[in-house]
C-alpha cells in the first residue's frame, strides 16, 4: 500500500477531526460564557446548580460522557435520541463549555471593581460595561488557559472514535489490520501540523491584544 493512498484515507479521518474541532469551539464557546454567569448569578440556587453542574461534568472522563450520550438515551427509552455523531458534538460541546466557564469566570472575577464603578460614572448600563470595557480585556487575560484547552481539544476528538466515528486516529488504525504499523504513527505528523498552525494563530491574536493588557 502506497504512501499516497495512505495519505489520502487519513485526510479523510482528517475532516472528520476537524469537523468534530470547529463545531465544539464554536457552540462551547458562547455556552462556556452563559454558563460562567450562571456560576457568578447573584441568585445562589442558579448559582449553586451551575457550579455542581460544572464539577460533575469536570470530574467524569470525556469518553464516559461520549458513551453515555449515545447509550444512555436507546437503554432508557429503546431507541436512540441522538446519532453517532451528534452524541459526540453534544458530549464535547458541554465538556469543553463547563472548562471554558472556568476560564471566563476567572478572567471575569480577575477584574478590578474599579472599572466596573468608572463605567457606571458614566452613565453606561451593565451591558454596555461588559461588552465595551470588560470583554477585551478579559479575552486577553484567558488568552493563554484557552489556548491549552484548544491544543487539547484537538487531541481530545480522538474519543470519537470509542462509538464508531471514523477520524484520524481511526483510520491509522486500520492499516494495521494490513500488516502495515507506520501510518498509525504518521497520524502524530497530522496532530503536529494542526496543532503547530493553531499555536501560530493564538500567538498571533494574543499579540494583538497587548494594548488590553492591564
Amino acid at each position: 500500500m502506497g504512501f499516497w493512498e495512505v495519505t489520502l484515507s487519513l485526510l479523510r479521518g482528517l475532516e472528520q477531526t476537524c469537523l468534530i474541532f470547529a463545531l465544539t469551539l464554536v457552540l462551547a464557546l458562547p455556552l462556556g460564557l452563559v454558563i460562567s454567569f450562571g456560576s457568578m448569578s447573584k441568585f445562589k440556587p442558579l448559582a449553586y446548580i451551575t457550579k455542581i453542574f460544572v464539577w460533575i461534568i469536570r470530574g467524569v472522563p470525556l469518553m464516559l460522557q461520549v458513551i453515555i450520550f449515545f447509550y444512555v438515551p436507546g437503554f432508557l427509552l429503546g431507541t436512540p435520541i441522538l446519532s453517532r455523531f451528534a452524541s459526540v458534538i453534544a458530549a464535547f460541546v458541554i465538556n469543553y463549555a463547563c472548562y471554558f466557564s472556568e476560564i471566563y469566570r476567572g478572567g471575569i472575577e480577575s477584574i478590578s471593581k474599579g472599572q466596573y464603578e468608572a463605567g457606571q460614572v458614566l452613565g453606561m448600563t451593565k451591558q454596555q460595561i461588559f461588552f465595551k470595557i470588560i470583554l477585551l480585556q478579559v479575552i486577553k487575560r484567558i488568552m493563554a488557559p484557552m489556548s491549552n484547552e484548544v491544543i487539547t481539544l484537538v487531541k481530545d476528538t480522538s474519543l470519537a472514535r470509542i462509538i464508531g466515528i471514523y477520524e484520524i486516529i481511526w483510520a491509522g488504525e486500520s492499516f494495521i489490520k494490513k500488516g502495515l504499523i507506520w501510518p498509525l504513527f504518521y497520524t502524530g505528523a497530522f496532530y503536529l501540523i494542526f496543532s503547530g498552525l493553531l499555536t501560530i494563530l493564538l500567538n498571533k491574536l494574543e499579540k494583538k491584544l497587548d494594548y488590553f493588557r492591564g
